[in-house]
């Protein structure tokens, strides 16, 4: 199983960014997928979860409205769309696959940075 963030960057508030997370190794259309970050200092936090088909999303209240989570199972990529990005928002950003409700492979993360 492997699991690769791409796309991360600087951004500044208000703007928008998209990551990705390729994903091998498993039947990544039969998952259900997740999004978690980590801010500088502190510990991790969800951020978004879907389903296999893509068609049970559920957000933190703290990214709804404004992040947006999908899948692309015929290229096995995750993606989390992200707009009017947050100072707050600044993390590293893993994608996760889920297991019976619990991560059980992740990524290495991509680091994203809103600053002006």
């Amino acid at each position: 199983v492997q699991l690769v963030e791409s796309g991360g960057g600087l951004v500044q508030p208000g703007g928008s960014l998209r990551v990705s997370c390729a994903a091998s190794g498993f039947a990544f259309s039969t998952y259900y997928m997740t999004w978690v970050r980590q801010a500088p200092g502190k510990g991790l936090e969800w951020v978004s979860r879907l389903s296999s088909d893509g068609r049970t999303i559920f957000y933190a209240d703290s990214v709804k409205g404004r992040f947006t989570i999908s899948r692309d199972n015929a290229k096995n990529t995750l993606f989390l769309q992200m707009n009017s990005l947050k100072p707050e928002d600044t993390a590293l950003y893993y994608c996760a696959r889920l297991t019976l409700g619990s991560m059980d492979y992740w990524g290495k993360g991509t680091l994203v940075t809103v600053s002006s």
